[in-house]
């Protein structure tokens, strides 16, 4: 059973893939696709379904926040789909005002990969069982008896934190660095990785109702 994580960098996305014995590869991609090969499930940070308007907002993000108390706020609200088609952030906040609520500058930031997700998935409806949303946040909580890890993974402590639970649950990494990456890129490819390990394992928790589905048919569930 080989499985992985995935989380998105400046150039590309961070892969975590854990092989059979345990074995991780740790790797800078160009897109997405080019992580799925021979894998039972890859979990990514990245939402996976999207609502026709904002509010009220997927219910799994709402569950999520619930289960985070004091990092509520990394788990941002996802965009619309209508936002989702525009080229600008100017248009795009209109757009989604328009409907309820406006869109966040970090949403739009993440266009690029969410349209590269979104377009996989639909394109690919063998992907649809490989593919599963996770959040690292979340995953690290988990591995931590179900407390928010509160410091921040970008400093010291908050890395070397989460860097300590990682191995604790046999995701041991030796940290350096790798062109287009940062190095919490790769601590939020390796969290991921152990959720999609759970689900494959049929351990995994999920958020959000197993029929919740956007128009197109994708899940609206997040993992951990």
């Amino acid at each position: 059973m080989i499985v992985a994580g995935a989380d998105g960098c400046r150039t590309g996305w961070v892969v975590c893939r854990r092989d059979t014995d345990g074995a991780l590869d740790i790797r800078v991609v160009k897109t997405l696709a080019d992580a799925c090969e021979g894998l039972s499930i890859l979990a990514v940070d990245m939402p996976v379904g999207l609502l026709d308007s904002p509010r009220p907002g997927r219910a799994c993000e709402s569950e999520a926040r619930t289960l985070l108390p004091g990092k509520a706020s990394s788990v941002f609200p996802s965009p619309c789909r209508p936002a989702l088609a525009c080229a600008s952030y100017a248009e795009a906040n209109t757009t989604s005002k328009g409907l309820g609520a406006g869109l966040t500058r970090q949403a739009f930031h993440l266009f690029p990969k969410l349209h590269e997700l979104d377009e996989l998935l639909r394109d690919s409806s063998k992907l649809r069982s490989v593919i599963r949303e996770a959040h690292p946040e979340l995953a690290f909580a988990r591995m931590n008896g179900g407390k928010p890890v509160l410091s921040r993974k970008r400093r010291p402590e908050g890395f070397a934190e989460r860097l300590e639970l990682l191995a604790r649950h046999g995701f041991p990494w030796e940290p350096r660095s790798l062109p287009g990456a940062a190095r919490d890129d790769f601590l939020d490819a390796m969290a991921v990785c152990r959720t999609a390990l759970l689900i494959a394992e049929g351990t995994a928790t999920r958020l959000g109702a197993e029929q919740e589905r956007d128009r197109y048919g994708l899940p609206m569930n997040i993992w951990f």
